[in-house]
């Protein structure tokens, strides 16, 4: 199985690692850290020499209770970096859910949109259905303003399930084929410490959709609840997440810590073989 990212085909036969690049003031991991453009470019270089396969970029944080920006905004944090960093050897995706951010973005460089709205809006579909990159479709409930206040589900694994399979289905109406579909459960986004755990203890239902499922856990709340340590040290915490996911048949895994998280999936390959 391959993924489809313009001109890039990623071989899906292992799993791949994306690596963050916050261009924020307030993400919750590591807000501001690289919010000027020299070290946003700085940091994407250092995530592909550590072994990083996908590098995405963002402008807005999306953690719970962040609010939203402009897309100006959004545009002068992001395409700076994406501009700078055309012709790397891996694919870059754009992490926005605004259609202009995913256009200007697209023609700047980008190969993947990450949308955490998973191409709701019709003109965000429009400009992934014509601009020849693939995409990540996620799940969520809420908004980030009030997505943590009180999740509910019946059941989550199935509800999760059947909204990714109606995403995936008009996505392929648009004319979005099914090599360029990634799909995300949306850890944290609208969901308990229990509702994760189901959906990561579940993963494998996801992959009965047919297309690659993501799965980003790195450094979230919901390893801090377990574990109990605060953002900065939950490196071990979302190492073992990754490692999870994957054993439960994620593809894609979106982490800060990039060489942490290749060299464990080094390890489980290894043991595998």
């Amino acid at each position: 199985m391959f993924l489809h990212c313009g001109p890039f085909r990623l071989n899906l036969s292992r799993p791949l690692v994306m690596g963050i690049v916050n261009v924020t003031p307030d993400s919750f991991s590591d807000g501001g850290q690289h919010l000027q453009h020299d070290a946003a470019i700085a940091h994407a270089r250092q995530l592909i020499a550590e072994g990083a396969d996908i590098i995405d970029i963002g402008g807005e944080s999306t953690r719970p209770g962040a609010q939203p920006i402009s897309v100006q905004q959004e545009l002068d944090r992001v395409l700076p970096v994406i501009e700078a960093l055309r012709g790397i050897p891996v694919p870059i995706s754009i992490d926005t859910c605004k259609a202009e951010v995913m256009r200007t973005a697209i023609d700047a460089g980008a190969q993947m949109v990450n949308d955490i709205n998973a191409l709701q809006d019709i003109a965000a579909m429009n400009v992934v259905a014509t601009g020849n990159v693939a995409v990540c479709l996620m799940h969520k409930q809420g908004n980030p303003q009030t997505m943590q206040q009180q999740p509910h589900y019946t059941d989550v694994v199935a509800e999760v399930c059947e909204f990714l399979r109606g995403c995936i289905a008009n996505a392929g109406a648009a004319g979005i084929t099914r090599e360029r579909i990634v799909i995300d459960p949306g850890f944290g986004f609208g969901k308990t410490l229990a509702h994760n755990l189901d959906l990561l203890r579940h993963l494998d239902n996801l992959c009965e959709l047919g297309v690659p499922v993501l799965a980003g856990l790195s450094r979230k709340a919901m390893l801090g609840a377990i574990t109990g340590q605060d953002v900065n040290h939950r490196i071990a915490a979302s190492g073992a997440a990754a490692l999870i996911a994957v054993q439960h048949g994620a593809t894609i895994v979106r982490v800060h810590d990039v060489r942490e998280t290749v060299d464990a999936l080094k390890v489980w390959s290894a043991v595998r073989q």
